[in-house]
């Protein structure tokens, strides 16, 4: 704990331990200057790529992103995770994403193409078994990738009404509900063809969402209507200034707390793209782009102005001072995670 009882700052690292992976990293983070030191790590479960953290900061939960996927949580009050009770089937395979629910961890499952969700104890503990699978369907006209369908994120709206499930396999986002704790589609929203949907993260104004798209370099504008579940793509817009010479996939993105910039990243091209938000939400201007400090960053964050990368490749998760009027991000520094999957901040 800090001075006066507050908690300290830290942030949960996810990484691949089946290229090498320490697992679950916890470090501690300094506000002023945003640089993260390890603390310790934990490797219990397999490939824990996704991690979310619970309201309290005391519970942290992992996919794990396997053929039989699983979901796990974690204690996290001290500086060492600590498993709490065994990890829990998901009825799908290779969850890539995850988030917490009207009292459920829901994961998207990417592998199978499905949304899980697992009940919450009232200590934040996870039940015994998932308590209901939605299993999407479709496909899309990119032959390699998009046979079948890919859940590849699920959240919650900021309202706390739904659920959205982006699809990158499908082409579309799935707004959802729970009933009997099982995941139920309200309405599918289906984007351009080929445009592959990873991620959406919504404004806070909570009227207007991004999605960023891996399969071409774009970011989708979307209004969101939390009355009736409604939304509604507007436009698109690359997240390069020129077309790429050679792989190019989009992977995280963030919104700045005040909704004025939006933040992208993209493997391959191995850059971290900065855009003004119009004063109505709904229009994307792209500033620049800068080096990602690695190699194939697979996730990025933002936290009390400062943006962090974590590069796979390169193994290590890299950190920003944002620029208060530009909102482009200048590289304070890195550690070493090998595998690096994802960085969170709690």
């Amino acid at each position: 704990m800090a001075d006066g009882g507050r908690r300290r700052e830290r942030a949960f690292i996810g990484s691949f331990t089946a290229a090498g992976g320490p697992g679950v990293v916890i470090t501690a983070r300094d506000p002023e200057s945003g640089a993260l030191t390890p603390l310790s790590s934990v490797d219990g479960v397999l490939d824990p790529s996704y991690l979310a953290l619970s309201p309290d900061g005391g519970t942290l939960y992992a996919v794990s992103e396997t053929a039989d996927g699983a979901v796990a949580a974690y204690r996290v009050g001290g500086d060492k995770p600590e498993l709490a009770g065994r990890p829990v089937r998901v009825a799908g395979s290779s969850p890539t994403h995850l988030s917490l629910y009207d009292g459920h961890v829901l994961t998207a499952n990417y592998g199978s193409g499905s949304v899980t969700a697992v009940p919450l104890r009232p200590d934040g503990a996870l039940a015994d078994a998932a308590s209901g699978v939605l299993r999407h369907t479709g496909s899309g006209p990119y032959e390699r990738r998009q046979q079948g369908p890919h859940a590849h994120q699920v959240q919650p709206d900021p309202s706390g009404r739904w659920a959205v499930s982006v699809d990158l396999g499908t082409d579309s986002v799935r707004v959802c509900t729970l009933a009997d704790g099982a995941p139920r589609v309200t309405r599918e929203v289906a984007l351009r063809p080929g445009s592959g949907p990873r991620h959406l993260a919504f404004h806070p104004d909570g009227r207007h969402a991004y999605v960023v798209n891996e399969l071409t370099p774009t970011v989708t504008v979307c209004r969101w209507d939390a009355e009736s579940g409604a939304l509604e793509p507007l436009t698109e817009t690359s997240v390069l200034p020129v077309a790429p010479a050679g792989d190019a996939y989009p992977s995280g993105i963030a919104v700045s707390s005040d909704g004025r910039f939006v933040w992208t990243a993209t493997r391959g091209e191995d850059v971290v793209s900065v855009f003004t938000v119009g004063a109505d939400g709904e229009e994307l201007r792209l500033v620049g782009t800068v080096p990602c400090g690695g190699h194939w960053p697979r996730a990025i964050t933002v936290a009390g102005g400062h943006l962090y990368v974590a590069n796979e490749r390169s193994g290590d998760v890299t950190w920003f001072a944002l620029d208060e009027a530009t909102g482009l991000p200048v590289l304070r520094g890195a550690i070493d995670v090998t595998a690096a999957s994802c960085v969170i901040v709690g």
